[in-house]
């Protein structure tokens, strides 16, 4: 199955090094033309320089891609608002956004600042909204828009130390869940990538051995396929290590307590029941559960008398 891109323009975050370095090279071998944004600051998110997106604009150049490097802070909408203005006024439109950037303040949540817990959900969650809504119009016009939200295990699992990222991380899939309602009709797909890579920001985290393992360029070919031309919809990609994989949200089947049998010994009593996994499915909105409940409320209702 071919992966295309007809005279695509993307804007890739946080593409100074990492994971957005690796995804900016590959779209840009495959013809598409790339905005490499970095603030170019530390993992904590401290400092800032254009060096880091200037040599991957270098490199992209190196192998006959074109590229402009740009330092836009994605939590300020009027810096985002900018980039999107030079891609725009450079290539005429944007086609893809690979909301990338990231930040990491681990501590346990005991001994964690809240200004920390603000500082890296405004970078990951906020600063998501922000690039995404800076293009969202003009993706709605051209009625063409891929778009690409980062994700973890630790959103959708948890991970001791990272109350903030986490909560930021399970965010951004709330985000692409209703994103993907709003843009169907315009033909914009908005996809979750759930990595795992060697980078500065999972040093640390894993022995060193380990990260060898995990190559940035097996996560972003994952990612070139979730902003293809054909690229699927509301889909949770695990991508690390060679291995790809899906996340995928049921819910169980449940049970139906009549009025007077809803108490919390009733739900106790019946918790086996509630977890069982035997008829569970997927919603694609939330209106969905409601009619599920409002269905079964309603067969169980007694009849009127006549």
């Amino acid at each position: 199955m071919p992966v295309e891109f007809k005279n695509r323009v993307a804007i890739v975050t946080g593409a100074g090094g990492g994971l957005g370095r690796s995804h900016a090279i590959e779209l840009a071998r495959r013809g598409v033309k790339v905005v490499v944004n970095d603030l170019g600051g530390d993992v904590r998110g401290e400092g800032g320089s254009m060096a880091m997106a200037d040599q991957v604009v270098a490199e992209i150049e190196a192998l006959g891609g074109e590229a402009v490097a740009d330092g836009a802070n994605v939590t300020r909408a009027g810096e985002v608002r900018a980039m999107v203005d030079t891609a725009i006024s450079k290539w005429g439109k944007v086609d893809i956004l690979v909301n990338n950037a990231g930040i990491l303040r681990d501590r346990s949540f005991s001994k964690m600042e809240m200004s920390d817990f603000r500082l890296v959900t405004d970078v990951h969650m906020i600063g998501t909204a922000v690039c995404t809504r800076a293009v969202w119009n003009h993706m709605r016009e051209n009625r063409f828009g891929r778009i690409v939200v980062t994700t973890s295990s630790s959103g959708m699992y948890g991970n001791f130390g990272q109350a903030n990222y986490s909560a930021a991380k399970a965010g951004v899939v709330g985000f692409m869940n209703t994103l993907c309602l709003e843009g169907a009709k315009y033909d914009i797909r908005v996809n979750a990538l759930s990595p795992i890579a060697g980078t500065r920001m999972t040093k640390g985290l894993f022995p060193e051995e380990a990260l060898d393992l995990f190559p940035v360029e097996s996560v972003s070919a994952g990612l070139v396929y979730l902003v293809c031309d054909d690229a699927p919809n509301r889909t949770i990609l695990c991508a690390g290590g060679g291995s790809y994989a899906a996340t995928r949200i049921y819910e169980t089947n449940g049970i139906y307590l009549l009025p007077q049998d809803r108490t919390a010994e009733n739900v106790a009593g019946h918790w086996d029941a509630i977890l069982d996994p035997a008829g569970q499915g997927e919603h694609d909105s939330s209106g969905h559960q409601s009619m599920k409940f409002a269905a079964r409320a309603q067969n169980h209702m007694a009849p009127k008398n006549k």
